[in-house]
């Protein structure tokens, strides 16, 4: 940073109360109201009316011997702009730097202190730093453009602000090997000293200091001067979010009322809603985590229907980059007792879908697609074993997430059920018409041996769910010892499967129809004999088949004893 010093006579000037007076033996004759506060100075003895055009034309029509008042409320700067053009009209040292050159150079122009008016004036040696110390600057004009937002229409008609925006611009365009000047850049793991070369986005850090409307003109700028990597644009966002929006990723934040509150809210949504504007349209300029810490900020702020549709609409085509760290939010809704916002990963695997129907409406096995949604199912299936340790979480939620996914994103169940099993274990008291509810969206059929073994065990399932598992395990273990065809091996489990299946069901409907809270212990135990029944007449069948009946039927007692052991239970 750079500073010029400008008069050599000490500070006389004093304050006391509203007042600022000279200290002098000549008697002050001229008033000046700014706002609240008098300065109490000379028009003529001291060098002030003859360096100010203003003033000259104020004082023209009084005499020299007059007491002159003269309110100069719209000074731009206020009393203390004001203040520095008078102790350089009194020849008293002041120190000018990047955070006070707009102000005094607003008001020196106001007060008309040019050259017309007197040789060496003010405006004159502010036009000089300017050009030579804070534009030449990288901090400096960063400084120099912010101090700006305080007097954005005199900044606007001096072309201060465009002229700070070029010299960044300039700068942020300069090849890397020939950046000289001193940066901010505390990324996490970098170590200015070990890296001999500049990064890339070496100015986002400053350029985030900015007011939102004047970050926005620099990147605009930056833009349409030439094309950038979209990378690191995203990345000079990504900063400026960070550095500005609050942080939704850690705990729920306090909805709490009040002016202030409300009035810095209405800041980050304004910041949130024009970052989502610039955000590049090329695939990959931001991340999804990016993107989905965005979509928590804008649930938390009440951020615009439009601004949250563009972000689902964005998180959408990356979904597939996510990672089960990118979705552990907590939900930004008062409302809401569970901790985790799994209506926001709903929203965005809604988006996917409908992506992803539409460019694959007939997926082969192996094609990219199909490839893409397993991914994207293995993924939803982790992420519901984390949400299901969630005390709070309702079971809809939970069950309208699992069934959103088509049956091809699921290669196999194991995932699934232990997100299920997960919510029972943490959640005892559930009915059974909700776990009923959630088994049903197992398919037996695509659970692995070992998975099927505990759930055989698991005493947390519902009973028809267990039977299902009996039943595909033992079909599973018939068809590995048979060297029949496995079509032939399906055609007769087949009817076995359908009639046990309908039987039970029509034992569950008979009892709801008496009772609506749940099956009596009686029923499940005649379901229980007529499934192990259906089992052991189909494998007995198949066994004489193939002239193993005896180890066939063997094999059936097992399933059987896990019956009685449960029914004993």
């Amino acid at each position: 940073m750079k500073f010029m010093k400008i008069g050599t006579k000490p500070d006389t000037f004093y304050t006391e109360e509203a007042t600022r007076t000279v200290i002098s033996d000549i008697p002050s004759d001229l008033t000046i109201r700014i706002d609240n506060v008098c300065f109490l100075l000379h028009k003529l003895q001291i060098p002030l009316v003859p360096k100010c055009g203003l003033l000259q034309r104020l004082c023209s029509d009084a005499d020299d011997s007059d007491i002159v008042t003269i309110d100069l409320h719209d000074v731009p700067g206020g009393e203390d702009a004001f203040e520095l053009c008078a102790k350089f009209c009194y020849g008293i040292t002041i120190n000018l730097g990047a955070h006070n050159f707009v102000p005094a150079f607003c008001a020196a122009k106001f007060l008309r202190m040019t050259e017309s008016i007197e040789k060496g004036n003010f405006v004159l040696k502010l036009e000089a730093f300017f050009n030579s110390c804070i534009l030449e600057g990288w901090k400096d004009s960063i400084v120099a453009l912010q101090t700006t937002i305080k007097l954005p229409e005199w900044s606007e008609n001096l072309g201060i602000i465009r002229r700070c925006i070029d010299s960044i611009v300039e700068k942020i365009l300069t090849p890397t090997s020939k950046v000289s000047w001193s940066y901010t850049y505390t990324r996490p793991g970098y170590i200015k000293k070990q890296h001999q070369s500049v990064p890339k986005d070496w100015w986002t850090e400053d350029v985030s200091d900015l007011d939102i409307d004047l970050f926005r003109c620099i990147i605009t700028a930056v833009r349409s001067t030439y094309i950038p990597p979209p990378q690191l644009i995203g990345e000079a966002l990504h900063v400026y979010a960070c550095r500005w929006l609050p942080d939704t990723t850690k705990s729920r934040p306090l909805h709490s009322s009040g002016s202030q509150t409300e009035e810095s809210r209405e800041k980050s949504r304004r910041i949130l809603e024009a970052i989502v504007s610039m955000i590049p349209s090329d695939r990959g300029s931001v991340s999804i985590g990016f993107l989905l810490k965005l979509l928590s900020i804008a649930n938390y702020l009440g951020a615009s229907p439009v601004t949250k549709t563009e972000l689902i609409r964005k998180a959408g085509l990356q979904f597939e980059e996510a990672t089960l760290n990118d979705m552990l939010f907590p939900s930004q809704l008062p409302t809401d007792q569970h901790f985790y916002d799994i209506d926001l990963v709903a929203a965005v695997l809604e988006s996917y879908l409908v992506l992803w129907r539409r460019q694959s409406p007939l997926p082969t096995e192996n094609s990219h697609m199909v490839r893409s949604i397993r991914k994207i199912g293995k993924f939803i299936d982790s992420y519901l074993q984390v949400v299901a340790r969630d005390v709070n979480m309702p079971i809809s939620k939970l069950v309208s997430l699992a069934e959103a996914l088509p049956d091809v994103a699921r290669e196999d169940h194991d995932g699934l059920y232990k997100a299920i099993n997960i919510y029972l274990k943490e959640h005892p008291d559930v009915s059974k018409a909700d776990k009923k509810r959630m088994c049903r969206m197992l398919d037996c059929q695509k659970l692995s041996p070992e998975v099927r073994a505990h759930a055989v065990k698991n005493e947390r399932l519902p009973l028809r769910t267990v039977v299902q598992v009996l039943f595909f395990d033992q079909e599973s273990g018939s068809r590995s010892t048979t060297h029949k065809p496995e079509s032939i091996t399906r055609a007769r489990q087949a009817p076995i499967e359908a009639e046990a299946k309908e039987e039970c069901d029509k034992k569950v409907q008979h009892e709801g129809t008496k009772s609506s809270s749940r099956v009596t212990e009686t029923s499940e135990r005649e379901i229980q004999k007529r499934m192990e029944a259906k089992m052991v007449r189909g494998d007995s069948e198949k066994g004489k088949e193939r002239k193993g009946e005896t180890n066939s039927t063997a094999k059936m007692m097992e399933p059987k004893q896990v019956f009685q052991r449960r029914s004993s239970r």
